[in-house]
């Protein structure tokens, strides 16, 4: 997750990442907290859409190619999955739910774009303290309260990041 002083930067201001692939070559990650105007229904392919939840947002997954769509997904069972990310959380593959269905599908949520990182970037980043790790949940992933998940993973990874959490946006107005 993004440490405060990424608040200057729109695309990651108190932003929740999910990091889908590490590699020397580079890293992608999905902004988890971002969800956009744009209802899942009118934006992707039927199959896909019927998969997604009734009436839910197309997150913006990130500044790179907004125009790609990642579908994340809840698996009963992972052996459907493009791939797994963490526990039973992966990536919808939009061929295989095409073909194959998406029955073992209990909860998905679709993001425009991704985040993307250099080789070395995001290590150097982090580094520099502008990350904080945080073990996901699937709950991360598939929040009611978008606006409420930056605060929700500080308290639960603990420590001195609790009282990040309870600082104003603004710690002027403090």
């Amino acid at each position: 997750m993004a440490a405060p002083h990424l608040d200057d930067d729109p695309n990651f201001h108190r932003a929740v990442v999910l990091v889908l692939e590490h590699a020397d070559e580079g890293a992608l990650g999905i902004v988890l907290n971002q969800p956009m105007q744009v209802l899942a229904e009118d934006a992707l392919p039927e199959q896909l859409a019927n998969v997604v939840s009734d009436g839910s947002a197309v997150h913006r997954g990130g500044p790179v190619q907004p125009g790609t769509v990642i579908v994340l997904a809840d698996f009963a069972d992972t052996a459907t999955a493009g791939g797994i990310t963490f526990d039973s959380v992966g990536i919808l593959d939009p061929d295989a739910a095409e073909h194959q269905g998406t029955d073992g599908v209990r909860r998905a949520r679709a993001f425009g774009g991704y985040s993307g990182w250099g080789g070395g970037q995001l290590e150097g980043e982090i580094d520099s303290d502008a990350w904080i790790d945080a073990a996901p949940i699937a709950d991360d992933v598939f929040t009611d309260d978008p606006a409420g998940l930056w605060r929700t993973v500080l308290e639960r990874v603990g420590g001195s990041y609790r009282l990040m959490a309870t600082a104003p946006e603004d710690p002027l107005l403090n």
